[in-house]
């Protein structure tokens, strides 16, 4: 994957929307998305992140064609959510090695100066849902992983868009160890990205497409 589009993910990375599943869990993680250094993350979880995005961008585009068009185009979110939460406790882990923290100050204090740039702090909420798909309520949240992955870059004395940096979470990913549900794909520790299994048996819907063709 480009330097840049992992960039993008990572920064992204509470991107929400979920699938209604054919089953659920592997039968090692029965109702696992993921296992993420022997900690869940559920499918459960993944579809209470798939409302909060789609009440967002409902609220946002009240219009029924173009919010159709918006589910359209965001047909990979529930994929693409996974990896961004994965990647968020790859993150963490690499930062907890390096002993990098965040505080609270800190992101409200890159959240002010985002809003500053925005004009204000609604235009922030409604530029991030546009731009990576975070709703207003997952803002600070995706400020932490921000300033989380430059600190830990600035560490390793190199930046986030620079192969040192994911080279350092390649490594990280590998001692946390991730353990995919297969209907999601797999988990690639060398590139630290989440890829698709060949797997046409597979069927994803997501919890809005099923509710406008009933």
């Amino acid at each position: 994957m480009h330097r840049r589009r992992r960039t993008a993910l990572l920064l992204s990375a509470a991107i929400a929307a979920a699938p209604l599943l054919t089953a659920c869990g592997s039968d090692a993680h029965p109702g696992a998305a993921a296992v993420v250094g022997g900690r869940r993350i559920t499918v459960s979880q993944l579809e209470d992140r798939v409302d909060e995005i789609r009440t967002a961008q409902r609220a946002a585009v009240p219009d029924d064609a173009q919010y159709a068009q918006v589910v359209a185009q965001t047909g990979t979110l529930a994929r693409d959510t996974l990896h961004g939460m994965v990647l968020d406790r790859v993150l963490d882990g690499a930062a907890e090695d390096a002993g990098v923290t965040v505080s609270r100050k800190e992101v409200l204090q890159l959240r002010a100066q985002l809003e500053q740039q925005a004009g204000s702090a609604k235009g922030l909420e409604l530029a991030w849902l546009q731009q990576y798909g975070v709703p207003a309520q997952r803002l600070d949240d995706n400020l932490r992983v921000r300033v989380e992955a430059s600190k830990l870059a600035t560490v390793l004395g190199t930046d986030t868009s620079q192969q040192a940096f994911w080279d350092n979470l390649s490594q990280a990913s590998k001692k946390l160890g991730v353990d995919l549900n297969p209907r999601y794909g797999s988990w690639d520790v060398k590139t630290v990205q989440r890829v698709d299994a060949k797997t046409p048996w597979v069927r994803e819907v997501t919890a809005t497409e099923t509710q406008q063709t009933t």
